[in-house]
């Protein structure tokens, strides 16, 4: 398989900048407000989320430089490689597939509740069985399951027209919430004296706010789909540092924004306590009518656009860099002959993607909360492949990239690390603010099964090539070249290679 088979570059920096940020914040924003809430009050909210939008953007630091030595997609995939070989690529591109996988399949269903809210009467036809709880009615499965082919159709059209698409979502969705967040704010019913208690007040303030800040990297997910796309980059690569942090800075002000304004509708305690199914949406209908509703429900429905949109790039592209380095299956290298898209890894995506609807979105939340632990791992990976290509003076040994000589970055890039870390103690460790349910453990340990099953099966496949061959396909390295730091070079050698 040859380098020669790219991706077309056709991403405009702001095009990739609405991949960032509307993969970032999707449909959560709109429907989680009043959760969070109840989870550490609307300060504690707000900080918590304030504090994962800072980690968020060092471990940005570690993506933008990595970005600007190696434009080419895969992502975590790609620097796990860099920094400690093929095994820990494949672990990382599991998981990593995971996460982005789940979060195409959650905004599908977000439509399908979305639908439940404003038009029960087509969600709700042909009721057809109960999973953990949840009523699954064909209406809704319906929905979801067009919304998935509907993206797949714009993704295999072309970069371009998704890239467009992406925009142009944003544009609606940022339009959107500041007329309902305006309207909330200068509305004489609404007040801020309804955000008092400004924290949770049956919970001690650092527990809830850091129970906030343990979904960081499920909240913020999608700023790594600029790495996904940087093989696609119509412009320099040394931008994508800022389009990551404007992404980030601007999804922490959405996030707050519309949790002011669910809170200042009516005393948050009353709210919560009456276990709304879509607090937001029920507040805003209060105070601003149905002509309001129809707003937040336009700027919900391009946050889920945006999320599904972006995760239909980010998981294609990342399915089709593990099957140009012949991690997966060729077919998964293989572009469409007339849009050089990844066609395989949109398809597969969907079909998967399909068959969500039809387990319950409560089947689904279990998937999901566990998503983050592969994200967290993706990012862990980065800032770790970053700090080994930082160098702390001139005179360091190993190799040298353009800019590669910064103490600062170097310790921003083991500050990363050490957050990613973080995010996954506060998942992973038991009886942890933001560890996972039981079902989700489940989950992640079958998918873990699965993954070590797998990578049985691949093996040959994954150590026939050499190294050199790996690092043309993986970091488009000159044939012949050796880019890559020391690190990982053990690795070959007990391959074989």
């Amino acid at each position: 398989m040859e380098q020669s088979n790219q991706l077309k570059k056709c991403l405009k920096p702001h095009w990739v900048w609405a991949i960032a940020f509307g993969s970032a914040i999707g449909w959560g924003s709109f429907v989680l407000p009043a959760d969070w809430i109840a989870m550490a009050g609307p300060l504690g909210a707000i900080i918590g989320l304030a504090i994962g939008a800072l980690l968020m953007i060092v471990i940005g630091v570690s993506y933008g430089f990595l970005i600007k030595i190696f434009p080419i997609t895969g992502g975590g995939f790609s620097y796990a490689y860099l920094g400690f070989g093929r095994r820990h690529a494949f672990f990382c591109g599991w998981f990593l597939t995971l996460g982005y996988i789940s979060i195409v399949a959650l905004n599908a269903s977000a439509l399908a509740l979305l639908a439940k809210f404003l038009v029960p009467e087509v969600a709700t036809i042909g009721e057809m069985y109960t999973i953990s709880g949840w009523e699954v009615y064909f209406g809704e499965v319906a929905i979801a399951s067009l919304a998935l082919m509907l993206f797949a159709w714009i993704n295999i059209r072309g970069g371009s027209l998704s890239g467009k698409s992406q925009f142009v979502f944003c544009i609606l969705l940022v339009t959107g919430v500041l007329l309902v967040v305006i309207g909330m704010v200068v509305s004489p019913s609404t007040s801020f004296d309804n955000m008092v208690p400004l924290f949770q007040p049956e919970k001690a303030t650092w527990s809830a706010i850091f129970a906030i800040v343990a979904i960081a990297p499920w909240a913020y997910v999608g700023f790594d789909s600029v790495p996904q796309a940087a093989e696609e980059f119509d412009f320099s690569p040394a931008k994508a540092f800022m389009l990551i942090v404007l992404a980030l800075l601007m999804a922490a002000v959405h996030y707050s924004v519309l949790i002011v304004a669910t809170s200042i509708a009516m005393p948050w305690t009353e709210l919560v306590a009456g276990s709304p199914v879509w607090g937001t949406g029920e507040v805003v209908q209060g105070v601003l009518g149905n002509l309001g509703l129809a707003v937040l429900a336009m700027a919900l429905l391009m946050g889920i656009a945006t999320g599904l949109n972006g995760f239909y790039i980010a998981t294609s592209r990342l399915l089709f860099a593990q099957g140009r380095a012949s991690f997966l299956p060729e077919v998964f290298a293989r572009l469409h002959p007339a849009h050089s898209t990844p066609l395989a890894g949109i398809l597969f995506t969907c079909a998967v993607c399909l068959l969500a609807p039809w387990f319950g979105r409560e089947v689904l939340l279990w998937i999901v909360d566990m998503a983050a632990t592969g994200v967290a791992i993706a990012y862990f990976y980065c800032c770790a492949a970053a700090y080994i290509c930082f160098k702390w003076s001139a005179a360091s040994p190993g190799q040298h990239y353009e800019g590669c000589v910064s103490p600062f970055k170097k310790v921003l890039s083991l500050l990363g690390a050490l957050s990613s870390l973080g995010f996954l103690a506060l998942l992973l460790i038991p009886g942890s603010p933001g560890g996972l349910s039981l079902p989700s453990w489940i989950a992640l340990m079958g998918w873990g099964s699965l993954g070590a099953a797998f990578y049985v099966a691949r093996r040959r496949h994954i150590h026939q090539m050499s190294k050199h061959q790996l690092d043309r396909l993986i970091l488009a390295a000159d044939k012949g070249s050796d880019v890559a730091p020391s690190a990982y070079r053990s690795d070959d050698r007990n391959s074989g290679h």
